[in-house]
């Protein structure tokens, strides 16, 4: 099958777009308001876009409390994903009123960060704590607004639970992180495997 987005009905009973890009790593997204209120959801367009200086970004489809958050006092923290935690994961997806604490809604522990005033997930075996470098609107090629937004971070400080370090690599067998397929679907990365990089000869 082919259909443009643009202009043409894909005939199918869900949309596909989602189910196209995947697997997807999940930004679980920690920020605090400016009266100082926990907030924390999970985003599935995420990823790192840099490596020195590690840079993060993710996308709202729409305004929602983690972007406004972030651009009132200028930090945030992502907390990794992982399959010991996906039905906290799913509780702080829910739509939440503002000044709602998914913390507390989803039986999460706060642990305090080191450069930033968010809390990141205790439970949580990787967190990087970042702060905002910009926001940028998106708009399509015929000039028409987009609802997402993309918020890049500039990571400044990073937490490794050290039992998930083994001779002195991260174990991702041990971390088992989630991420997003299409739908409804999930998936946990705990079958892992190895290729060289092919070396050219001159």
């Amino acid at each position: 099958m082919f259909y443009d987005p643009r202009s043409e009905e894909h005939g199918l009973a869900h949309s596909p777009w989602t189910a196209l890009v995947v697997p997807r790593p999940i930004g679980w997204i920690s920020s605090l308001s400016a009266d100082g209120t926990a907030n924390l959801a999970p985003y599935s367009f995420f990823n790192a876009v840099s490596g020195v200086p590690p840079f993060v970004m993710f996308s709202s489809a729409g305004r929602k409390d983690s972007q406004s958050n972030i651009e009132e006092t200028g930090e945030f923290v992502v907390n990794m994903a992982v399959a010991d935690l996906k039905d906290a994961l799913n509780i702080s997806s829910a739509p939440f009123a503002p000044g709602i604490d998914e913390f507390e809604r989803a039986g999460l522990e706060k642990a305090a960060c080191r450069n930033v005033r968010v809390p990141r997930v205790a439970a949580s075996p990787v967190a990087l704590e970042c702060v905002l470098n910009r926001v940028v609107p998106l708009t399509a090629r015929d000039g028409t607004k987009v609802r997402s937004e993309v918020i890049f971070g500039e990571v400044v400080g990073i937490h490794i639970a050290d039992e998930v370090i083994v001779d002195g690599m991260l174990d991702i067998t041990r971390i088992r992180p989630l991420s997003r397929l299409g739908y409804m679907d999930y998936a946990i990365t705990d079958d892992v495997f190895s290729m060289a990089r092919p070396v050219l000869e001159e």
